[in-house]
């Protein structure tokens, strides 16, 4: 979206799964507001970074562990990180235990470091910059498909972005979270298959 908006010349047309548009206030949401459904869970991964940090930022200390030379501090970190992750998607209809935590130890670390990076500089945005800035994309169609389960990034973000950006359409898909569903692949690949034979 940052693309487009920046270059709405060269954007056809957006398919967007799993709207996040990176607010400082959904960053937030996820990585400390959402502990109030997974507070097992949430303790964990606060106290999977040292002592003195824990009541500041989560997620800058994640960043700066994932870049600690020494690879088992960075596996922990990415472990810790993890069980959280997993626990925010564990209630949706096709959440599956370990889906983010089973994978590959390499891919762990990838996940995190990039999580942890992006999300502790706030993608290098202003806060609510996407969505102020929806207007620029008039012209450009759209479809946005989310969960209405998504406890990740809750429906409320897709909505708003709808309402924002002239020519996008929403698709709430009732069986699915941010993990995805059947139902949510299909709307995806209809809409790319939409756009593709335009």
């Amino acid at each position: 979206m940052a693309y487009a908006q920046q270059h709405p010349e060269r954007v056809s047309e957006m398919v967007i799964p799993a709207v996040t548009p990176t607010r400082r206030s959904e960053i937030d949401w996820l990585y400390r507001g959402a502990g109030r459904f997974y507070p097992e869970a949430w303790d964990r991964f606060r106290d999977g970074i040292s002592e003195d940090e824990r009541d500041g930022d989560l997620l800058a200390a994640y960043a700066r562990l994932m870049e600690n030379p020494d690879r088992a501090i960075r596996e922990k970190a990415a472990a810790d990180w993890l069980v959280w992750e997993d626990a925010a998607i564990s209630n949706e209809p096709n959440g599956v235990p370990g889906m983010y935590g089973n994978r590959e130890v390499d891919a762990q670390i990838a996940f995190v470091r990039t999580c942890a990076h992006f999300f502790s500089d706030g993608a290098w945005l202003q806060e609510d910059q996407l969505l102020r800035s929806a207007h620029k994309l008039a012209g450009i169609p759209a479809v946005l498909v989310h969960g209405r389960h998504d406890m990740s990034s809750p429906v409320q973000t897709a909505w708003e972005l709808a309402k924002a950006w002239p020519h996008a359409r929403l698709h709430i898909i009732e069986d699915s979270g941010h993990a995805g569903s059947d139902a949510m692949q299909q709307a995806v690949r209809a809409a790319i298959e939409e756009f593709k034979n335009r």
